[in-house]
């Protein structure tokens, strides 16, 4: 009986304006279910409209209608403590009372998103909006998640990596990368030289690791994933030895890097070479690339 009387009394539905003809990203929801989510970009407005239904043509008495468009991340080993960086609100309606459905209108203009919504193993940034019915007893909230994508292009530079790896008269490698910053739909091109090889290398692979780092010391979280790993060479390389390499980035669920966003938490990427030995020792070497979003044509 108790929880019928607690029971919300009203539906709340929130639809974003255009939101059919905005691109959309699959996200995870909760128990591995996935929802679609309208893309926003920094800087643009979030408008939609807040439906309101009294059920069983009761009335409802309320203490305020309020929406909000918020901004959080949630560090989930510091669950119950969300860290807003973003929080707008827009009164939608004054205390009274609700006979039947109503309509209202909301509109945040031009509003600055300046992280790009991420969704992790320990950390999760999100942007939704969220409607509050104050109410004496229990408010009732409703909340409706976007996702925004970010353009932040690297600064000009974007040298060419190279690299050598030795092990003193047995093993000189070079490798060279033809850059260090790409977009997420960008080829890595690259070549390794033997320039010393007195053992006996059985393969090597080149593997792209995503590295997430969340809070700050002495309470930080590293989380590494190997996101794609894939042989280079099969077989023993002799001297003078030149291998190409070509990695598509397209096929993969790349982010972008994202550097210590709000004192809160970093992605990094990582192109990690691995030689192995003919007796299953590994050598290998690891070097960061940035990467990075750009409009789509």
């Amino acid at each position: 009986m108790a929880a019928y009387f607690f029971a919300s009394p009203v539906d709340v539905d929130i639809k974003l304006e255009g939101e059919d003809e905005r691109k959309k990203v699959e996200i995870k929801g909760e128990k591995e279910k996935t929802f679609s989510c309208p893309v926003y970009y920094d800087g643009e407005p979030v408008a939609g409209q807040v439906t309101v239904r009294v059920r069983d043509g009761k009335k409802l008495a309320h203490e305020g209608i309020k929406v909000e468009f918020i901004g959080s991340i949630e560090l989930f080993y510091d669950r119950g403590h969300h860290h807003e960086f973003l929080s707008l609100s827009q009164e939608l309606a004054a205390p009274g009372e609700m006979r039947q459905a109503q309509t209202f209108d909301f509109l945040f203009k031009n509003v600055e998103k300046q992280y790009e919504s991420y969704q992790g193993i320990n950390v999760k940034l999100r942007y939704f909006i969220k409607v509050t019915i104050a109410r004496r007893i229990a408010d009732v909230t409703k909340e409706r998640e976007l996702w925004v994508h970010s353009y932040r292009m690297p600064p000009d530079s974007n040298n060419s990596i190279k690299m050598e790896v030795g092990i003193e008269d047995c093993l000189h490698i070079e490798f060279e990368y033809n850059k260090s910053k790409y977009h997420l739909k960008d080829v890595i091109v690259g070549k390794i030289y033997f320039l010393l090889v007195r053992i006996k290398i059985k393969h090597m692979e080149l593997s792209i690791i995503r590295r997430e780092t969340t809070g700050a010391p002495p309470n930080q979280y590293n989380e590494s994933e190997t996101i794609t790993k894939f042989e280079i060479m099969d077989g023993a390389p002799v001297r003078g030895e030149t291998i190409p390499i070509r990695l598509f980035l397209g096929g993969f669920d790349l982010t972008p890097t994202f550097r210590d966003v709000n004192k809160k938490f970093s992605v990094r990427y990582y192109l990690n070479l691995v030689l192995i030995d003919e007796e299953n020792r590994r050598y290998f070497k690891q070097q960061e690339i940035t990467i990075f979003r750009i409009p789509e044509n």
